[in-house]
């Protein structure tokens, strides 16, 4: 049995309470080359300076926002050159640090590089779908992350409290804003904004309508 498997056998079985809950669990004493020979192809793994942090199941609301934003993203984006990835492709950060965005956006001249296991290429755009198990990990450890190796825009959607959280790189740091309702304009996809409102709507509103008001504009509406 490989080691993942004992690892999850370990959260079904031992962690009754762990594994019925929201949870992000970290394992210490791991080598990148263990992660990426035992990390399972159709679980979220991701490894930091010796741990593999491990996911709960995303939740179908999370999985559907992650849908809408992947599908507005890749039909602005690939006509443009643009390559967009889905979570769990495994995008390596530094030598220590192998993180899996739920969505990675890469710029054109990049592209043919954007091969194998880990992805060496840094995107240029980073969405993460956070949740209460993960909001530290995202807002917090990851928003560092992404700033020190100078990954230029991500964007984290904050579900369950119904809040845009863009962050934009200046002078090494993220300038953070922190949208319930309004646009976000791409710093990185020219001409592409975000009604955040789209966000929240149940059902989610059709792609393709949203497409042709951002294709219609390129610029964000006002108030």
């Amino acid at each position: 049995m490989t080691t993942s498997s004992v690892l999850e056998k370990h959260l079904v079985q031992d962690l009754p309470y762990l594994a019925r809950h929201p949870y992000v669990a970290r394992v210490g004493g791991w080598r990148v080359e263990d992660y990426l020979r035992e990390a399972p192809e159709n679980r979220r793994w991701e490894f930091a300076y010796g741990e593999v942090l491990m996911y709960s199941p995303a939740t179908a609301e999370h999985q559907r926002i992650v849908g809408f934003l992947y599908s507005l993203l890749s039909h602005y984006g690939r006509p443009e050159g643009f390559d967009v990835l889905l979570a769990p492709a495994a995008v390596q950060l530094a030598e220590d640090l192998i993180r899996e965005p739920d969505i990675s956006v890469f710029r054109p001249e990049d592209t043919p590089k954007v091969t194998g296991v880990p992805v060496k290429v840094l995107p240029v755009l980073v969405v993460e779908v956070t949740r209460p198990s993960t909001r530290t990990v995202d807002l917090v450890e990851k928003a560092q992350e992404y700033a020190s190796v100078g990954i230029p825009e991500y964007w984290v959607v904050d579900l369950p409290r119904k809040r845009f959280v863009g962050h934009a790189l200046e002078a090494g740091r993220y300038r953070v804003s922190e949208l319930p309702r309004g646009c976000w304009v791409s710093a990185v996809l020219s001409g592409f904004w975000l009604d955040v409102a789209w966000l929240w709507q149940r059902p989610l509103p059709d792609v393709q309508k949203c497409l042709q008001e951002i294709w219609g504009t390129r610029s964000a509406p006002t108030d």
